[in-house]
Formats: structure tokens, sequence, C-alpha cells
């Protein structure tokens, strides 16, 4: 499974309230196998919101990254050139943001359910074009 950005911080945080039951276990199921990806658009979407102040973090923003990622023992996605072009073309009538297609292609390419609670990207799957697991379940 691939998390996205609200996804990750909310685990890291220990915010778990705001995930349902099930995709508790099915992140805690993951953990155990090491089979939790984090984009590296994530990385670059934290780093943009903390810059913007939309996000306050404890810990300096490179200690509290690598932090999460070391105790979640989260995989690192990063940004190939097919899974650029595969975002780009994705219509932005389909998804605005730009994050939120880099992930969606990020998901594709793992082969891999994108974890969100998003509207848009949740839309977007039922057309088929992603798996996504709705965190709020």
């Amino acid at each position: 499974m691939l998390l996205d950005t609200h996804i990750w911080i909310w685990a890291a945080e220990g915010d778990l309230r705001r995930l349902g039951r099930r995709t508790r276990r099915l992140i805690e199921h993951a953990a155990q196998s090491r089979q939790i990806y984090l984009s590296t658009a994530s990385i670059f979407e934290l780093a943009a919101l903390h810059t913007a102040g939309r996000v306050h973090l404890a810990l300096p923003i490179e200690t509290w990254v690598d932090e999460s990622i070391e105790r979640a023992r989260l995989r690192l996605a990063d940004i190939t050139r097919a899974i650029a072009v595969d975002g780009g073309l994705i219509p932005i009538t389909a998804l605005s943001d730009p994050i939120d297609r880099m992930l969606v292609a990020s998901a594709r390419h793992l082969d891999v359910p994108l974890v969100t609670r998003d509207g848009p990207i949740l839309d977007y799957a039922r057309t088929g074009q992603v798996r996504t697991i709705n965190a709020a379940a």
C-alpha cells in the first residue's frame, strides 16, 4: 500500500482516530511485512505545507521525516520518469492537485492501493483508474 500524505502524517503523529478500524488493521498488517510505501512526492508536499505554516512539527522537518520513515519501516517510492509522465497525463479535470496525480501514478506503477481520505482521489478510483483504500473505513 501507498500512504497519501495526510495518512502518513496522521499515522506518524499517532492521530489514528482519523483512520477507520479496518484501515488501522490493514496498515498494521502491512507494516509487519514492510509493505508500506511513501512517495517522495509526499515528502515534498509535507515540506511545502510546513514552509507555508499549514503543518507544525515538534521536530525539525528533516528529523521528523527521517524518524517517521524509520519508525514505521516505510519503503520510499521515488518519482521515476514513468511515474512523472503517467501523473502528468491524468486530466486536471479528474484531479486538480498535481501531488494527487503523482500519488495516483505511483500507486499504479507500484501496483498497490493508495490509502487516502481525499474525496477527489476516491472519486477518481471509482472510474477504475487506481485502487484505493478509503481510510475512513
